[in-house]
This record gives C-alpha cells, structure tokens and sequence, in this order.
C-alpha cells in the first residue's frame, strides 16, 4: 500500500507523536460552502447527491481544496441503514429526514433484517473507492455510521425529535422489543463499517448523536453495550494497517470514563466537557477528538484563535488530539472563519509537539 502524504491524524487517533495537532471538521462538506450547495442542486436533492458516488467524492473533497485539513469524511448519511432495511428514507426541506415506513408493530421489528452492505449500499461503497483514488493518497479518508442506539431513534419515531417521545415509551414499557432493534441495527452497523473498511476508509466514527437524551442506567443498558458490540466487532487491521475508531456520545461527557473502556482509540467530546478534565479522566486508554463550539465561528477572527488556543492550553503538550468542533458546523458559518480555524489549530499547537 502506497504511504500517506499526511498521516498526522491516524497517529493522533494511535496516541502516537505528531507535529502539530490535526484537525478536521464534523460536517467539513456541507452547506456553508457555496461550491456544496451548487453541486447539491445539480444533484436535485439532499439523497440524490448521497446516492450519487460521483457527487458524493466531488463534495467530499470540496473542503480539502479549500483548507489544508488533515482528513477527509466519506460524504454520505446515518440514516442509510434504515434506508436499506426498507424503512424508506426521505428529506423533507426545512424539515430534516423522515421514515415512512417507522418500526411500530412488534411483528416489524421481528421482520427487521440486517442489509447486505455490498448489495443495499453498494453506492456508499463506491463513493468510498472513488474519494480513495481521488485523494491519492494525501490526506486519510474516515467512513462513519451512526450508532444503534441513535438509528433505533430515528426507526422508531419516524424523523427527528425533540424527546423522542415514541422511542422512550418503547424503551420503558417494551424493552425487550428495543434490545431486538439494537441487536439488529448492532449487526447492521457493525457490517456496514466492515465493508467500508474493506473498500478503502482508513478510520471509521461512530456518532451516538442521541445517546445523551438517555438516562445513566438507560445509557449502560442500551447504548454502551451495543457501541461496545460493534467496536468489537470491528477489523483494528487492514491490509497491514491499523484503522482507528472514534466514538462520539453527544451529551456524554459523564460517561467518559464507561465509553473509554468499550475499546475504541478516541473519543469525540461536545462543548459542554473540558478537555483538560476529559484527559485526566480517561488518561492513557484513548486519544480525545474536539470540542470547538461551532458557534465560535460566528465570532471575529481574534476569537476564533483565542479559542483555539484555550482549547489546546486545556489539553495541554504531547500527544492523543485530534481537534475538532463539538458538534457539526453550522450552514451558516463565514467560509473566512473555517480558514482561521484550521491555520490556529496547526500554528499554535506546534509548541506543545
């Protein structure tokens, strides 16, 4: 296998040394890049353009033509796995997803089957080999899915919420029905991460989006576990090369301390945890990965920096950083202030390297 140009994130992610601190942004390839939304409308849709492998890289890589990050994220979405089970996935505009046909009978959830990535989501697959080639090797490409428990949330209620109202109703009066749709959607992830690995992302997320609305023994018994099942079940080698694993809890700084054990190599924080206690917690058991406010980027230039730099002060010298923002960039964010973000994160951490 040909080496990376830049590898500074797979060894941040490995806790091993590295030049400065690597970044990369959740979100990178979205719609506050004007070239984003143009190429969005040619697609005609939201899922269009998911679908699309040609339009998938294109967007992919449009951030890294613009700012040196340090990797690129597979261009695609969480809810592709439900999409694929045959629950039918939709965009309303405004509205964010919809399921049209959502999980509310126990005779669905028993018929529930576990996709074939090769065959239901083979345009992902392609999209991964496509962006593969087309970075050449300069910067590492990270495949994701979203985590069992959070793509239950969406099975279950249909779309977005603000309590998930129906997933915690089945949660507390039908938890067995809930353990059989995270069992599946464990299997489901857990394949859908082997075959992107298999197809060429050199390290893979997994985003618990939803895990913080849970309470802490709701946490440990439907969440944890099935994070733990799917790391487990993950290859930590492919073709001779180590393939790290981030999971990200939003809402989960309090459970660092469970979430380091489940055997992934770093851990994604949100704005509301500091870093600096998040790395004495979890010492040497994983890397941390973030935890700008993206709202930040709404502030001057000056803030953007003095920010950056109290987040790298936080966590302090050596290695086992990836920063990052503690959520998705916003659509609205000033292309001008990802520029300064990237240019601080990668002047000022190089003192503590």
């Amino acid at each position: 296998m040909p080496k990376l140009k830049n590898d500074t994130l797979l060894k941040a992610l490995l806790r091993e040394p590295t030049p400065y601190t690597p970044i990369w942004i959740m979100r990178q390839a979205g719609r506050y890049l004007p070239e984003y939304n143009q190429t969005r409308l040619r697609a005609g849709s939201f899922l269009a353009l998911c679908r699309d492998p040609d339009l998938a890289t294109e967007v992919t890589l449009q951030p890294l033509a613009r700012f040196p990050l340090d990797a690129a994220i597979l261009f695609s979405d969480i809810l592709t796995i439900p999409d694929a089970m045959g629950l039918g996935l939709s965009f309303q505009e405004g509205e964010g997803p919809r399921l049209e046909r959502p999980l509310r009978n126990e005779w669905e959830v028993r018929d529930l089957t576990v996709p074939d990535p090769e065959d239901r989501l083979g345009y992902v697959l392609k999209a991964v080999e496509q962006t593969r080639k087309a970075l050449d090797n300069e910067v590492p490409l990270i495949g994701f899915s979203g985590s069992p428990f959070t793509l239950a949330c969406y099975m279950v209620e249909g779309g977005g919420s603000q309590d998930f109202f129906r997933l915690k109703t089945l949660l507390y009066r039908r938890p067995d029905l809930l353990h059989q749709i995270l069992a599946k959607n464990a299997a489901a992830v857990s394949a859908y991460l082997q075959a992107q690995i298999r197809h060429g992302v050199q390290a893979v997320m997994i985003f618990d989006t939803w895990g913080g609305l849970l309470s802490h023994d709701a946490f440990h018994a439907f969440s944890l576990p099935y994070l733990r099942q799917v790391i487990a079940a993950l290859p930590r080698e492919w073709n001779g090369q180590r393939i790290p694993s981030i999971v990200f809890t939003k809402g989960g700084g309090q459970w660092l301390d469970s979430l380091a054990d489940i055997g992934c190599d770093a851990l994604g924080l949100d704005w509301t945890t500091d870093i600096g206690e998040a790395r004495q917690r979890v010492g040497n058991r994983v890397a941390l990965q973030g935890n700008l406010d993206p709202a930040v980027l709404f502030g001057a230039p000056s803030t953007v920096r003095q920010e950056v730099k109290r987040i790298l002060d936080r966590y302090g010298p050596g290695p086992g950083h990836v920063f990052n923002l503690g959520h998705g960039i916003s659509p609205q964010t000033p292309v001008e202030s990802v520029a300064v973000l990237v240019e601080s994160v990668h002047e000022l951490s190089r003192r503590d390297h």
